[in-house]
């Protein structure tokens, strides 16, 4: 199989910089690296291609050389060119400075994704095992009616979060026992794991990177220093609450370990579709349907509203289908504060599918006299808007 020009490789052109040139690398190395594609063959070919690549145009006498006489004028320079297969020294011990280079300053760059993604790097300390860590926050899902969303409740929930060991106390020891070097790691809290051609280093598994073991683990935690219990609490619920809302208890998580804070629970709010009403915001919407008369004629009716109370409310004379009214103060109180939102309400105006005789007879004499007092034309389609 012919070898692909190095340009067209990294997907980069001729005159490309070194910054680009990495860029495109790691982004490659990132796509086709083994430990990403355990077994694919293809994307393993595809790896030691890029890397061939990087290796040479990163090269301030190689690059030269190549963009002059292209493969030719490899041969004999370390075998990069040619048939002399290809050597990754100095491509893999730049490895961690492409990522951290490319991360743009100090902390959270691309050597911490490169890390996350390959199992960890030699360049992460160690944590201490007598060093403070705080608990996991957790989230908890509930499910609320819309009418508690809009008026506030109290929810009891239930649970499961680790505490303190009680036997141990959170040393995860039985009582006499010693921390020893781990002998899987010999204390660096960090193994090293080859993955073909290309070595990672990792937390450790045995002593998750503390560099220490307990030699007599407690046998309650089992060594964690943390027990799984089940807990119940009441939840206060705010009044205006809306779907997705966040409500955070502070240190009622997962305990923390070596004298470390609690994480929080968060409760996430899920709030159930209402059968008559919607929100939008702070305010509420319903339809009512009324009749051809209580339209035309106009009439007071009472609107049920969301909590039980009647409101009353006058249809205005010759209130047309679809029209929609607000009632000030009606709607969902404002969080936090006081007030509350609007109501706003859509006249459905019902037109009679069953009608008795005297219903017709009424209807065929007001038929008659609108046809005695006005003739159909087309209106403006505007006025329908």
């Amino acid at each position: 199989m012919a070898k692909r020009d190095y340009y067209e490789v990294l997907g980069i052109q001729k005159g490309a910089d070194k910054d680009e040139i990495k860029k495109a690398y790691r982004k490659l190395a990132i796509k086709y690296h083994p430990d990403r594609n355990p077994g694919d063959k293809e994307a393993e070919e595809k790896f030691k291609e890029a890397t061939e690549a990087y290796e040479i145009l990163s090269d301030d006498q190689k690059r030269p050389i190549y963009d002059q006489y292209g493969f030719a004028g490899l041969d004999g320079m370390g075998g990069m060119g040619g048939g002399g297969g290809a050597q990754y020294s100095h491509a893999f011990h730049d490895f961690a400075d492409i990522f951290g280079s490319m991360g743009g300053g100090g902390g959270g760059g691309f050597g911490d994704i490169f890390e996350n993604i390959f199992g960890g790097g030699g360049r992460s300390r160690s944590r201490s095992a007598t060093d403070p860590m705080q608990g996991q926050s957790l989230r908890y899902d509930l499910n609320i009616s819309f009418k508690d969303a809009v008026y506030g409740t109290k929810a009891e929930i239930k649970f499961q979060h680790n505490e303190t060991c009680s036997a141990c106390n959170g040393t995860g020891g039985a009582k006499g026992s010693k921390r020893r070097t781990c002998s899987a790691c010999g204390g660096t809290g960090q193994v090293r794991r080859s993955a073909g051609f290309f070595a990672v280093q990792q937390t450790c598994p045995t002593c998750r990177g503390a560099g220490t073991v307990i030699d007599k683990p407690c046998s309650t935690c089992h060594g964690a220093g943390v027990e799984e219990k089940s807990k119940r609490m009441t939840l206060t619920i705010p009044a205006g609450v809306d779907d997705g809302r966040r409500i955070t208890v502070p240190h009622q998580g997962d305990a923390g370990k070596n004298g470390g804070a609690a994480g929080d629970l968060i409760v996430v709010l899920h709030v159930e579709p209402h059968e008559y009403f919607e929100r939008d915001g702070q305010d509420l919407y319903c339809a009512v349907p009324v009749t051809i008369a209580q339209a035309a004629l106009g009439e007071t009716i009472f609107i049920t509203s969301l909590d039980g109370k009647k409101i009353e409310f006058k249809i205005p004379e010759g209130t047309t289908n679809g029209k929609l009214y607000r009632i000030k103060g009606e709607g969902i109180p404002y969080s936090g504060r006081s007030g509350k939102g609007d109501l706003y309400v859509k006249i459905i105006v019902q037109t009679p599918t069953h009608l008795s005789s005297a219903q017709k007879k009424l209807l065929q004499e007001y038929a008659e006299l609108e046809r005695a007092t006005t003739s159909p034309s087309c209106i403006p389609l505007a006025s329908l808007r």
